[in-house]
């Protein structure tokens, strides 16, 4: 079964800009869905329109079989959405927040307390619930937009910049509890900058460009395209010009740091032996980017390549 079907979806505003550019997209139920892009690309859009907060152009959108048009309730009960920006009542406690959420959707005030005690509680909130929403922290109103997007239990979970701002510990104690609600069922469809999230959380992923879908694909497969990946090296010692070695590109970067490139499936030990042939001894290694990252610059790279080469040509 699939939990988002987008077919043919335009929108264009008023002043003439178009932000998605007939978009086709499907998400099966229980993903953990990656949408990807550069700011402006339209990832927000299709977002907003999923969620019916903007209106679509053109196209149709489907959420469990439940159509946009013709059924927008049913749209609206079947997600959650976690904004970029905090929306909530500042002056309102965190649990007034949450149970207020749950009043919106008809749940009764009896349930609506267990689900909050135990999002709440997940989230590492049940002590601060008695608290004035902007008396939190930045991460702790990142977790309580979480909660509140969760009161309801819907069966799509999304998620717009979910941990913009949000420290490294907390980051990923954030991902321990989006991997368990995935896990119990729940899908999820994430945006975000941070690249590294996408690799260690989601299984597919979709990369938006100027309106139009460039790539949609497993995130496993996405990787085989690699051929090479750099790492940073931290040596003892670098000598004046560096050995030109058959396998591997080396390239200066300080005094006691090498970047090389490694021929994807081929052993580390292959390099470590070759540089110690060269008086060249490791010390400690750290990739130079995620393997994700990596791919993202350079698909967005050559389509920039490809657009300056159309230009020449037709000038």
């Amino acid at each position: 079964m699939t939990a988002l079907v987008v077919t043919d979806l335009t929108k264009t505003y008023r002043n003439g800009r178009t932000a998605l550019n007939h978009i086709d997209l499907s998400v099966d139920a229980g993903a953990f869905f990656g949408l990807l892009g550069p700011n402006g690309a339209g990832k927000s859009t299709l977002i907003g329109i999923v969620a019916t907060l903007v209106t679509k152009s053109g196209g149709q959108v489907q959420v469990f079989g439940h159509d946009l048009d013709r059924d927008p309730w049913a749209v609206k009960s079947s997600l959650g959405l976690v904004p970029q920006e905090f929306n909530f009542n500042t002056f309102d406690t965190v649990e007034q927040i949450v149970l207020n959420q749950a009043g919106f959707y008809g749940i009764p005030r009896r349930i609506a307390h267990i689900r909050a005690e135990h999002y709440l509680q997940s989230l590492g909130l049940w002590e601060r619930r008695k608290s004035i929403s902007r008396t939190l922290s930045g991460g702790m109103k990142r977790r309580l937009l979480i909660a509140r997007a969760l009161m309801h239990e819907p069966r799509l979970l999304i998620l717009d910049e979910p941990t913009a701002g949000v420290d490294i510990e907390l980051r990923r104690s954030m991902w321990d509890f989006l991997r368990h609600i995935n896990a119990q069922g729940t899908t999820i469809i994430l945006t975000t900058h941070y690249l590294e999230e996408a690799e260690s959380l989601c299984r597919d992923i979709a990369i938006i460009d100027e309106g139009r879908i460039i790539e949609h694909t497993n995130v496993k497969a996405l990787l085989q395209r690699l051929s090479t990946q750099a790492y940073l090296l931290d040596v003892e010692h670098l000598p004046e010009s560096l050995p030109q070695l058959p396998d591997f590109s080396l390239r200066r970067i300080d005094g006691a740091t090498l970047e090389a490139e490694v021929p994807r499936g081929r052993p580390l030990t292959e390099l470590f032996a070759v540089l110690a042939q060269n008086g060249i001894s490791v010390t400690s290694m750290r990739n130079k980017s995620n393997r994700l990252e990596e791919l993202f610059v350079r698909m967005l790279g050559n389509k920039e390549r490809g657009k300056e080469k159309e230009k020449e040509e037709n000038s």
